[in-house]
């Protein structure tokens, strides 16, 4: 299978609200590219490297609601150039597939539509961080913020930082999501999660195809 993929890996991410099966997503995808006989890397936003998971500690901690967005926006580019820079590139020149929990179209999401922060000030931080790089998809799953954090809940765990926001922030958030996939439909893929594991297991392993026979052919 990998003689038929071009030398360097790609990059997937699966985004979008909390609750909305983004650790399901991955670990199904992360097996089904496994049994092709790909290696594979799972990372995640902020974080993936020992300076970005200190930066997520930071970022997310419920105890800190007085954090200027700027603050919050410059953390999460910080976390971002060292999590390209330290593992993603990396990953990908030696031929493995990165998914990622979450990327840069997150921070658009939160920043931007859901902050209200200027798109161009934005794109300044964002396009430092990312030096030229680009995932090759986003994998949106949608879901209603109310359905999401009420899985949360029953999960047990407590809200971060970002989650305690209110229900209005999260919902422009679930909206950036979707214009930024109309803006770019080869960059991006809504997924309803509001489906089924198997179902939305379905819809997501078609994508996966797809890149794959995309990348084979580059």
């Amino acid at each position: 299978m990998r003689d038929n993929l071009m030398e360097k890996g790609f990059m997937l991410v699966c985004d979008g609200s909390n609750g909305a099966g983004k650790t399901t997503v991955i670990k199904t995808i992360e097996q089904y590219l496994k049994n092709k006989g790909l290696d594979v890397v799972i990372t995640r936003e902020p974080g993936g490297t020992p300076i970005g998971e200190k930066i997520r500690e930071v970022i997310l901690d419920p105890s800190t609601p007085e954090m200027c967005d700027i603050t919050e926006l410059m953390l999460f580019g910080a976390a971002r150039a060292q999590h390209i820079t330290e593992k993603i590139i990396p990953a990908l020149t030696e031929g493995k597939v990165v998914i990622s929990d979450r990327f840069d179209a997150a921070t658009f999401s939160f920043q931007h539509y859901a902050r209200g922060i200027d798109l161009n000030t934005i794109c300044k931080i964002n396009d430092m961080a990312l030096n030229g790089f680009s995932p090759d998809m986003n994998i949106i799953l949608d879901l209603d913020p109310k359905v999401g954090l009420e899985r949360v809940v029953q999960r047990g765990e407590g809200l971060d930082r970002m989650e305690d926001e209110k229900m209005e922030f999260l919902e422009k958030a679930r909206n950036g999501y979707l214009t930024q996939a109309k803006q770019a439909p080869d960059k991006f893929t809504v997924i309803d999660a509001s489906k089924t594991q198997e179902e939305v297991a379905k819809l997501v392993i078609s994508v996966v195809d797809k890149l794959i026979e995309k990348k084979a052919f580059l």
